[in-house]
């Protein structure tokens, strides 16, 4: 009992949820700190940082051979970063990628991804990479005492903590990472910028954001594009350290051509001429006549254009290629950091800049205090060799018979132990008479290197100006232009489909039995058409144009709504509009009408009730419709009638032959309801409205009464205006048996 006693001694007892809480925790700093954001002081994560690392300690500078990249990855998963080899090599190939990293850390060699498809980069047995000469201001110092050094993880090897940056890389590379409950997203800059603003920073400390954006003008992506956010929304994404800018891609015109030269960040030209093709397939881009990938080595973005003979409004279709496709993309932004003291913030742009001079000043300075200890060191024991060569005969003595020379030096000549040691390592031909004008050569560098280093620790001024003049050293080697324009552009908008769809003349045809057809032309004759079974025509054909929305009302006042291009030919019978619309069960469509965007409609029941309505108010894109008319139980909606003009009368008809006419103006304006009474109809008679039609000046209703037709014109309707809600005249006819409008034109 006693052992097993001793063997619980140091253990805590404690619920489950306090110690799953913090497991997660340390789990989530691991995450956040030790692999997914980014240290301010260099802009790399952990694994980046290893990667170099590991390049530079197998010799691969700019200058070298490249080594195969499974013989890097190796040693970084060997010695530093003990995780998946496949997740190692793909950070090693983005920072290889020239459209991933502005100015890349790594020269590769081989299959490095495209930018359709950055992951299709080789196998790392295949490639081969080396630094390149942009990675020397990451390492330059990095043996000065500039930084802090750690054990690798089994304890075997040392490797920097932070690499001692000349330049801003975190700015001018970017980063973007998910961590537990943070994510970061940092565009790239460009180097002139950058370091103008960094230089304005050191002159005046106490600068505003909005001075730094007249320098810093923005991002400058490695594939350019054009930046078309405005300058207050640049300026509220650099403040906060968060929000999301608009970045398009570049096009110029050739003759009638739109030839596409750069894609936004990240963007895949074979997905972007998916993405327009569908629109041609599907005849939402009339205006293109064809589309061309015409990349090559020389120009690694070429999307031609080809546009249709005629007048094309080009601003309007490159901004609906904006707003369909990915031409135009926005871009996150989330300046979230590892801060100089390790904790990970959002900065804003200023507090930044100002950090990294921050971190600068702390790197010359320990640069400057590891320069002048090792000066001093130096100069210690050229002082112990002058001793030497001022005496040699007596040193050489003393080395040649002495037991202990060593001490026997000390004592004599009152050295130290390091002058005697250096001393006692010189080679013979370094007694030379020449040797001692070097050394006073030397000492007096030194001791004028002392006092530089000395009056440079001692003053902030002296910092900066050395700070100054590495960035403009930095400026002349790697600055270059800026790739990504900035030119304010108005958010993109798509073209509505009706306004590409040529206007060509169609007539709707619908049957009783709720079949569609769309035919070409206004010359379609009712008794022409054929229909499948014992169907017949519903009522009058609709006509419009090509780009007009089919309207279909049911029986229970739902309306249904399409765009006419969507319709299927009147080559065959058509399609059910119960493969179209989500129709209630035992509900008949009733009515369908070609509608304009300013057009009105007269909407009834057979309860003799209605009102006017605007083509809009009909129109939706629901599947399941849209309640417009309220109908009374045991009736049922008539088909809708369109109102040519505004002096246009309204002629209803009853179940008992009776006609009443009236102004249109007397119906109200109404975007759902039951509407006025349209006619008279007691009850106890069980009458309903059998027809209504709306008849301008240039129509004629035909109605047939066995063999008989007989035709009102708008002044043989005159003859039955009464007050609206009235009974009516009668028509003198024993029975109707079908009704027409006819058109004088």
């Amino acid at each position: 009992m006693s052992n097993q006693r001793s063997l619980f001694e140091n253990e805590i007892e404690q619920s489950i949820s306090v110690f799953a809480e913090g497991a997660y925790l340390n789990y989530s700093m691991y995450v956040i700190l030790d692999r997914a954001l980014p240290q301010l002081g260099d802009g790399l994560k952990p694994v980046q940082r290893r990667i170099i690392y590991a390049m530079s300690d197998l010799g691969l500078s700019s200058a070298s051979k490249p080594k195969k990249a499974a013989r890097t990855i190796g040693d970084v998963i060997g010695k530093f970063h003990p995780h998946g080899d496949s997740a190692c090599y793909e950070a090693m190939v983005n920072m290889a990628q020239s459209f991933s990293y502005r100015y890349p850390l790594i020269d590769g060699q081989g299959n490095w991804g495209s930018q359709d498809d950055p992951k299709s980069f080789a196998a790392m047995r295949y490639t081969e990479a080396k630094m390149t000469a942009y990675t020397k201001t990451l390492l330059a110092e990095l043996d000065e005492g500039t930084v802090d050094w750690q054990p690798n993880f089994d304890g075997t090897l040392k490797e920097p903590r932070i690499f001692p940056a000349q330049l801003p890389n975190l700015l001018l590379n970017g980063c973007s990472g998910i961590a537990v409950g943070m994510a970061t997203d940092i565009p790239s800059h460009n180097i002139k910028e950058v370091i103008k603003g960094l230089k304005l920073l050191i002159k005046r400390p106490n600068s505003t954001i909005k001075s730094l954006l007249k320098i810093i003008k923005g991002p400058d992506f490695a594939s350019g594009g054009v930046l078309v956010s405005n300058e207050e929304e640049i300026e509220s994404v650099y403040k906060l350290g968060q929000g999301t800018l608009r970045l398009r891609g570049s096009y110029q015109l050739e003759k009638r051509d739109i030839v596409i030269t750069e894609l936004p960040y990240h963007t895949s030209g074979a997905k972007l001429i998916e993405q327009i093709a569908q629109q041609m397939f599907a005849k939402k881009l009339p205006m293109v006549n064809d589309l061309r990938d015409e990349s090559d080595h020389d120009n690694p973005c070429r999307i031609l254009i080809s546009l249709k003979k005629g007048e094309v409004n080009i601003d309007q279709l490159i901004s609906h290629i904006c707003a369909t496709t990915d031409f135009e993309k926005n871009i996150k932004v989330n300046l979230n950091v590892i801060d100089l003291e390790g904790l990970p913030r959002v900065f804003n742009l200023l507090e930044i800049c100002l950090d990294w001079l921050k971190f600068r000043r702390g790197i010359i300075t320990r640069r400057s205090q590891f320069r002048l200890q090792n000066a001093e060191q130096r100069l210690h024991v050229l002082e112990g060799m002058m001793v030497a060569f001022l005496n040699i005969d007596e040193v050489i003595r003393i080395i040649r018979t002495e037991d202990d020379p060593k001490s026997k030096l000390i004592k004599k000549f009152k050295l130290t132990e390091i002058q005697a040691n250096a001393i006692l390592d010189l080679r013979l031909r370094n007694l030379a008479k020449l040797e001692e004008v070097k050394i006073k050569d030397e000492q007096e560098k030194l001791i004028n290197e002392i006092k530089v280093l000395k009056k440079l620790l001692k003053s902030k001024d002296l910092i900066n100006e050395t700070l100054v003049h590495e960035l403009d050293e930095l400026d002349k080697e790697y600055g270059d232009d800026r790739r990504t324009k900035i030119e304010f552009a108005p958010s993109s908008e798509a073209i509505e489909e009706k306004e590409i769809i040529s206007k060509d003349p169609v007539t709707l045809i619908v049957s009783k039995m709720g079949w569609v057809r769309l035919a070409k032309g206004h010359e379609i004759q009712p008794e022409s058409l054929s229909f499948k079974g014992d169907d017949v025509i519903l009522d009058c054909l609709s006509l419009g144009a090509n780009n007009n929305d089919a309207v279909f009302l049911d029986g229970n006042g739902r309306a249904f709504s399409i765009l006419a291009t969507q319709l299927p030919s009147a080559r065959g019978f058509g399609d059910p509009l119960s493969s179209l619309f989500k129709l209630q069960d035992g509900v008949d469509i009733t009515s369908g009408v070609l509608t304009g965007e300013n057009d009105k409609f007269l909407i009834c029941s057979s309860s003799g009730y209605g009102f006017q309505v605007s083509a809009q108010d009909l129109i939706t894109r629901n599947k399941s419709g849209r309640a417009v008319i309220r109908v009374p139980e045991n009736s049922k909606t008539l088909p809708l009638r369109k109102i040519q003009s505004e002096d246009s009368l309204v002629f209803a008809i009853s179940s008992d032959l009776r006609a009443l006419a009236f102004s249109i103006d007397e119906l109200p304006e109404l975007s759902k309801g039951k509407g006025v009474k349209i006619i008279n109809l007691p009850r106890k008679d069980g009458l309903s409205l059998l027809y209504i039609f709306v008849i301008s000046k240039d129509e004629i209703i035909e109605v047939f009464s066995g063999k008989k037709a007989r035709h009102f014109d708008y002044e043989k309707v005159s003859e039955f205006i009464g007050a609206r809600g009235r009974r009516g005249l009668s028509l003198k006819f024993k029975s109707i048996d079908s009704v027409n409008i006819i058109s004088k034109r």
